[in-house]
Formats: C-alpha cells, structure tokens, sequence
C-alpha cells in the first residue's frame, strides 16, 4: 500500500460538510407566494403545472426527476462499457410558498415546513422583478426583506424543534448516566445559542463528531442553499429570466 501524501504546510484543513451526498438528491423550491417558485419548476423540469396568480396556488409539492448531465460519467461509461448506467439525477420539489409566521402554523405553514424538512437542500427563489399584474403578499417588492422573512421562519422552526430535544435528553439523563447522552445535550446546547445569534446552523464552524448528530436533526438552516434571484417575469409559457 502506498504512503499517504502528508498535508503541505500551510494547506487550509478540509472542513467537515454538513447533509449527505448522494448521486439522487432531493431540492426543495422555497420562497414567499407568488415569487416565481412554480415558474421555474416548470422551466427546469420542462413540465406544465399551474402557476398562477394568487398565493398558494401549491398546496402538495410538486416532485419531479431531472437527469444531471456528465461528461466524466458519459466518457466512463464508453470506457468500461458497464451493463448498466444509472446516471445523476436531481428530485426536485416545488414546495408551496411560506409566509410570515409559518413556524407558528400560519399559512399551513407546519405542513410547508415539513416538506422543508424532507429534502437535502434548498433552492431559495427571490422576486426582484415589479410587475402590477402579479401581486406580491406583502404589496411591495423586496427581496432582501423576503429573504429575511424566511430565513427568520426556517430559524423559528429549528429553535423549536431543538427546544424540544433538549427537553427530552434533559428527562434522559436523569435516567440515565450515558454519555452520549451528555454529549448531545452540550451540543444542543451549543445550536440553540447560535441560532438565537439570528445565524443559520450551515454557517457555524463544527467539528466532524459534531456534524454527525446534526445530520440526524434534519435542522432546515443546516440544509445548503441556493439563492435564485429572479429579475424579469416573462409569460410562464415563455420562461422567465
């Protein structure tokens, strides 16, 4: 077996990646009402659901494959010539639009975060774009405020999630005098102080021990993000840019 390379000095230490990898991951659409959220579904998986003009036109998420291109997998696949190819693909969920005071229940806002939960990232769709025509929930637009008002609800929901979970390692351990039980309840601890500093938990610096327990909450500010900042509408059959 051959040595392993030692690390050059000064070589930025590899940080510790907080969800799961996988060649099938399942993407969230999330944002406000009316922001674009089913628009761009539709563009991405190249299907035909209603997005229309009022809130919460998406009641059940919409869920869809859409086959990753690769040309390393397509150059191996000529390569080896394997009995099978099972290409990358991406679920995506179009998930129904969030409003101020979800974490609460507003807007069946417990059942949106919910299918939050359920996913590996977040596609986060921000309106940019004045159109008279297309209403917005808070009747200006303002992206930055948008983006603020869900992550406040995503934050809100995992403060009460970890809320609980402290409780219960709380009643544990004093059944019990396992360590791991100790261990989680620092940890808890330490998510519930960051995330009433109003920051989002894929932020914070944690160790890899750390990030194992923390793969297991499924905290909706762990989850990775991808910011879309729609800046022109366009009639839903032509797209949107």
């Amino acid at each position: 077996m051959p040595p392993k390379a030692s690390k050059k000095d000064g070589e930025p230490a590899e940080r510790p990646i907080l969800g799961r990898f996988s060649s099938h991951l399942k993407i969230g659409i999330v944002g406000l009402p009316n922001v674009g959220k089913s628009t761009f579904f539709n563009i991405v998986t190249k299907l035909s659901i209603p997005a229309e003009n009022f809130p919460f036109c998406t009641i059940e998420p919409n869920e869809a494959r859409v086959h990753v291109p690769d040309e390393r997998f397509d150059y191996l696949c000529q390569l080896f010539k394997p009995k099978s190819e099972v290409a990358a693909y991406l679920e995506i969920n179009d998930i129904a639009g969030l409003v101020r005071g979800a974490s609460a229940g507003e807007g069946l806002g417990n059942a949106f975060l919910s299918h939050i939960r359920a996913v590996d990232g977040i596609f986060h769709v921000l309106r940019a774009f004045e159109d008279t025509e297309i209403t917005h929930i808070d009747d200006t637009v303002d992206p930055v405020r948008d983006l603020e008002t869900i992550t406040q609800e995503l934050r809100l929901k995992d403060i009460e999630f970890v809320q609980a979970k402290i409780d219960d390692l709380e009643k544990a351990m004093k059944r019990s005098n396992d360590k791991q039980l100790k261990i989680d309840h620092e940890l808890c601890q330490r998510i519930m102080t960051h995330l009433q500093d109003g920051k989002d938990l894929r932020l914070g610096e944690w160790k890899a021990a750390e990030i194992e327990i923390l793969n297991t909450f499924q905290l909706l500010t762990a989850k990775p993000v991808v910011y879309l900042v729609i800046f022109t509408y366009l009639d839903w059959k032509n797209g949107l840019i």
